[in-house]
């Protein structure tokens, strides 16, 4: 038997100095920056409520089914060299409350909170001995931050909105507290990873027992952000601003139930 042509070897790629320079440049840019040269963070995209429940007969927005879990879609995005963001996984995560817990909520609210550029999940959480609390959740499925519950059973409050009101540079939560009953705005400001009360007033609402919607929200008309909701008695469209701890409120008009805010938050 004789042996076939020997196979021959490729000979060796020498890189030119210059490409060799910007090699070990590179390399040793990875080295001194570390895992923070790509680094890794989780945003929700998306949120819902899941698992509904009739263990609290509340019925406060039309029927007796609540929710007992929270599902917060999560993508968990890198950063590299330049400013483009790869998606690398989507995942969900599920928040299952106690037996003691709903949410008792119409749908959960996205709002960047604490200011990094994304988005928390806003929520009304409830005990059934104690009531309705507002609570904010990150996207590792932590509870954050939450207001009191309002202490006792079948006592709701309905939210309005977040943004930074008075322009202080921290973002304020506005929801009226039991707005059957107790007809209450009240203002929380996001700071140092909990919620403090800023201000509070009473004779406001948005919402009516069995309405399956929340008559309220936020606006800017070019003279930053305002709340817009509708006065105690259901006959006035009320809208409030934040300045120096105090809440002031205007009149701005008679409410139409058939058309309610759709003009005022359109600024017409």
């Amino acid at each position: 038997m004789t042996a076939g042509p020997a196979a021959r070897r490729r000979p060796l790629r020498v890189r030119p100095r210059s490409a060799r320079r910007v090699w070990r440049a590179l390399c040793l840019g990875l080295a001194l920056a570390g895992p923070s040269a790509l680094a890794a963070e989780d945003r929700i995209v998306s949120a819902r409520y899941s698992e509904p429940t009739t263990r609290y007969g509340h019925a406060v927005l039309g029927d007796d089914v609540e929710y007992g879990a929270l599902v917060l879609k999560v993508e968990n995005t890198g950063t590299g060299w330049g400013t483009a963001k790869a998606v690398y996984q989507t995942s969900e995560i599920l928040i299952r409350l106690p037996l003691d817990h709903v949410f008792e909520d119409i749908a959960p609210r996205l709002a960047d909170v604490d200011g990094d550029g994304n988005p928390e999940v806003l929520v009304v959480e409830t005990d059934a001995a104690a009531g309705a609390q507002l609570a904010i959740y990150g996207a590792r499925g932590e509870k954050l931050a939450e207001t009191p519950h309002i202490g006792t059973s079948h006592r709701w409050l309905a939210p309005i909105g977040a943004a930074d009101l008075d322009g202080d540079g921290y973002v304020e939560i506005a929801y009226v507290d039991r707005p059957h009953l107790a007809k209450t705005l009240r203002i929380w400001r996001f700071r140092d990873g909990a919620l403090h009360e800023v201000a509070s007033k009473p004779g406001l609402t948005n919402h009516r027992i069995g309405e399956d919607f929340i008559t309220s929200g936020l606006r800017n008309c070019g003279e930053g952000p305002e709340l817009v909701m509708v006065s105690g008695g259901w006959r006035r469209i009320m809208t409030a601003r934040l300045r120096d701890g105090e809440i002031t409120a205007r009149d701005i008009g008679s409410f139409d139930p058939d058309t309610r805010l759709t003009d005022a938050l359109a600024c017409r």
